[in-house]
């Protein structure tokens, strides 16, 4: 298994472009198409995920093997703005320790893509894929240079 993952790293930028992108388009999508205002959280999450597209995009071109090194910084972040935003949507966290006192609730629901992934849901989702896209790569490179 550890070869076959080893095989493929090189892929592994391109999907991380493709997530951070299709994450961007899609918030682009809910704020500009929707008119779905987002809530405080959501500004936070957005200023992680969106510098990754241009990262990704800058790595993929450079065929930059430090990737991870700019990545993880702004994912890891969001990931955890993200994990927050999460447990407060789905009141494991109580409201009022919410930071949207003004404006939109971080506690809102629009609506469900699947019957079950919500915004805040998806957001987790993609800053999840990316953390670990980045960490097996950065894994599979360690461990291909004490080869060499």
């Amino acid at each position: 298994m550890k070869k076959l993952s080893v095989k493929y790293n090189s892929y592994i930028p391109y999907i991380t472009l493709v997530l951070a992108l299709v994450s961007t388009l899609a918030s682009l999508f809910f704020s500009e198409i929707l008119h779905l205002i987002p809530c405080v959280l959501c500004w936070y999450q957005r200023i992680c995920m969106y510098p990754l597209v241009a990262i990704c995009t800058v790595g993929v071109l450079l065929k930059d093997k430090n990737l991870p090194i700019y990545v993880l910084p702004l994912s890891i972040a969001g990931w955890l703005i993200a994990l927050y935003h999460n447990l407060l949507y789905y009141h494991f966290l109580p409201e009022s320790i919410a930071p949207c006192t003004a404006g939109v609730s971080c506690t809102n629901r629009f609506f469900q893509i699947f019957g079950f992934i919500d915004i805040p849901l998806g957001s987790f989702i993609a800053f999840t894929l990316i953390n670990i896209c980045m960490i097996i790569y950065f894994k599979n490179l360690k461990a291909k240079n004490k080869k060499i």
